[in-house]
């Protein structure tokens, strides 16, 4: 069993408008999950640099980040980070391109942990429909042109508030799970945090987390799920 976790942590700043890493790095803790993918990790503006330091996640937490950043004061790329567990390989990094009206991204990496041959893909979805539509077809193009024999798993904050919508389009061969509403933490209403699988996974279980910390930490509630790879590689 390989525990995934989504998180957009909102650069950190929790519903008492206080910058906070800790209680982010916290409530990962209380996840234990091995992969974890995180949305709006670093600042947008100056040198976007990461709002949770590298040394305090190595420090706190037995989880380690995937080297996708391009800047140097930065863990991830247009806010999206990966995290894994400490001892799992990560075989190779990505940054995917995608069409964009605002200052969005995807990433990828191809690990191994306990055992099983996993892609992850994090990614932060457009406000626009239109938009999302067209990145989550990027994406699945862009993936789809890489070893297929390697069971993928796509998941991040996808700002889908239907059910459909957007979602249409990552077709009959993605199985799409909404743990449960996850937005806004203070009230959540919306499933705006999924976690997609292909046909070589297998959902055992999928939740949102909740928790003291949780609830005040981000605007956004953590989703996770527990998976099995049915095809070892």
């Amino acid at each position: 069993m390989i525990r995934v976790a989504s998180y957009n942590i909102h650069k950190s700043i929790g519903l008492d408008r206080k910058r906070r890493p800790d209680r982010i790095l916290e409530i990962l803790n209380e996840i234990n999950a091995d992969v974890v993918a995180l949305q709006e990790v670093d600042r947008r503006t100056g040198l976007r640099e990461t709002t949770i330091p590298r040394e305090m996640i190595e420090r706190e937490t037995d989880l380690k980040v995937v080297e996708i950043a391009t800047r140097s004061d930065s863990i991830g790329w247009h806010g999206n980070a990966l995290l894994v567990r400490k001892d799992a390989e990560v075989m190779i990094e990505r940054r995917h391109d995608i069409p964009v009206l605002e200052p969005r991204g995807a990433i990828s990496a191809d690990i191994l942990v306990h055992g099983g041959h996993l892609r992850i893909v994090g990614m932060h979805l457009a406000l626009m429909r239109s938009y999302r539509r067209q990145q989550i077809r990027a994406v699945i193009s862009q993936t789809q042109r890489l070893n297929t024999q390697i069971p993928t798993l796509i998941m991040g904050d996808l700002n889908e508030w239907r059910p459909g919508g957007s979602l249409e389009e990552f077709g009959e061969k993605y199985s799409i799970s909404t743990p449960g509403p996850s937005f806004h933490s203070s009230r959540p209403i919306a499933s705006l945090d999924r976690i997609i699988l292909c046909n070589d996974l297998d959902l055992l279980r999928g939740a949102v987390h909740h928790s003291e910390l949780s609830q005040v930490a981000s605007d956004h509630l953590p989703i996770y799920a527990d998976i099995k790879i049915l095809n070892r590689l």
